[in-house]
């Protein structure tokens, strides 16, 4: 539409701008029912199905019949596909997806344990099967050797246990971050390897299926022979 505008003493045009329908907001909301400001969409049935292109308002009144919503699902798509959906129901699971991955990422956090160089057996055996606990429960472990006063000038002594315990738990694990020093201790990063891990269940399945069986009978031992 055209709008006259008088400009020193002269009538001057004006052009009305189109208007231009907002982009979808970055909080992933989207546009449905009324707001959908397309004249038509290519519409996508509740169950998946390729409806094909409808007048909006055709597509609108599907949605009700159903008592569902029209949900714009690709605003950029030229014309716009819309879902119809109950779409209550939609954020409501999505918002469940979002917690149960929040959750998954809280749970799995990085551990510690701390070793001495002059750490004995026991105390040793004991930590290092912490720390495979800690790798079979899907946790990264940091390794520390912590060094005290003369213990600095050996830095080799920490690095001896640090690779014993990479070996102790070499079937579950990887080492991630290889030893080095950090101030005065010396630290290495463990992380789970699944398929080590997955190898390791499996052979001791193997090795326990294998202790059950029977023992094989020609090697029993003749009663009469155990008698004499």
């Amino acid at each position: 539409m055209l709008h006259l505008t008088a400009v020193h003493g002269r009538t001057a045009r004006r052009e009305r701008r189109p208007v231009i329908a907002a982009p979808l907001s970055n909080n992933n909301e989207h546009r449905i029912n009324d707001r959908i400001r397309a004249r038509e969409v290519r519409l996508v049935g509740p169950d998946g199905s390729q409806i094909g292109i409808k007048p909006l308002p055709e597509a609108l009144a599907l949605a009700r019949e159903l008592d569902l919503d029209l949900v714009e699902v690709a605003d950029r798509a030229d014309p716009p596909v819309c879902r119809i959906m109950d779409y209550g129901k939609y954020k409501y699971e999505e918002a469940q997806k979002a917690k149960e991955s929040r959750r998954k990422s809280t749970n799995v956090s990085i551990k510690e344990m701390k070793y001495r160089p002059k750490i004995g057996a026991g105390d040793f055996d004991t930590k290092t099967k912490k720390v495979e606990r800690f790798l079979g429960e899907g946790h990264k472990v940091k390794v520390t050797i912590m060094f005290r006063g003369r213990e600095m000038a050996h830095p080799e002594l920490g690095k001896k246990i640090l690779d014993h315990v990479a070996e102790e738990v070499g079937e579950v694990a990887r080492v991630e971050v290889v030893p080095k020093l950090d101030g005065r201790n010396m630290i290495m990063v463990l992380a789970p390897d699944k398929r080590a891990q997955a190898a390791q269940a499996k052979r001791l399945a193997d090795e326990a299926a294998a202790a059950e069986q029977p023992g094989d009978p020609d090697q029993a031992v003749d009663p009469d022979q155990a008698a004499s």
